[in-house]
């Protein structure tokens, strides 16, 4: 499998204008733990995820550092660790040049490409276009729901995957960060819903695309106002039978 059969398209980004607050609101907002920074014309430029807000001023995290230490690394560190923890806007806590793959690479690589650099995400692009993003959660749908007995997605599978997610997106219910797995015409979806009318459109649609068999639902549901996180019925009913 490649990048594309198993990425979240619908990819929520920030630009290095956003504020720190207003960052961090989205990410709790959508439930993502990162988000890629573009500039105007869309360019990716930077990353920003949950560890750049780790070390902040506001919650009294700031690094303490020993006045030897300080001395060896020098001034420069030390204005660098004040941005950081001080910081208003993305682009100065942001991680710059991230790394990337494309829509082919194939599962394997993006494994290897991850624990390399010790990261949970990595957006895909097409040339410097953010096209979608690859997270450590997509990694583990396709390993919860696909059997390994399964041949790898056709052509047609991909096709219907396509179509799938562009009749979903066109709707204001559409589940945040929404996922879509096509093998043998057997659909797995995977996002958030916070509604469970939503969870119901979702599974109508899917059912209503041309060449779908059947659609297992794993779609969790998430209250904004208290986070409460449950999964889906279909996934319950699994843990408890095991």
């Amino acid at each position: 499998m490649r990048a594309h059969q198993i990425m979240t398209r619908s990819v929520i980004s920030v630009t290095p204008d956003t504020t720190i607050v207003e960052a961090a609101n989205i990410m709790l907002k959508r439930h993502v733990s990162g988000l890629p920074v573009v500039d105007e014309t869309g360019k990716l430029v930077g990353v920003v995820s949950e560890g750049d807000f780790i070390r902040r001023s506001e919650i009294g995290t700031q690094r303490k550092r020993g006045r030897w230490l300080k001395f060896i690394l020098g001034p420069g560190q030390s204005a660098s660790d004040f941005v950081q923890e001080h910081g208003r806007k993305v682009s100065e806590v942001m991680t710059t040049s991230p790394v990337t793959i494309t829509e082919d690479t194939a599962l394997a690589e993006i494994v290897d490409i991850m624990e390399q650099n010790n990261i949970k995400r990595l957006p895909v692009v097409r040339g410097d276009k953010v096209v979608g993003l690859v997270s450590r959660a997509n990694l583990l749908q396709a390993v919860a729901s696909l059997a390994r007995q399964v041949p790898d997605p056709t052509a047609d599978d991909d096709h219907i995957r396509s179509r799938i997610i562009d009749a979903m997106e066109k709707n204001d219910w559409c589940p945040f960060g929404l996922n879509v797995i096509v093998r043998d015409g057997i659909v797995h979806l995977s996002g958030v819903v916070t509604d469970e009318s939503a969870r119901r459109a979702a599974i109508v649609l899917t059912e209503n695309i041309d060449g779908v068999k059947k659609v297992h639902d794993h779609l969790c549901w998430v209250d904004t106002i208290s986070g409460v996180y449950l999964n889906s019925p279909e996934d319950d009913n699994l843990a408890k039978a095991s």
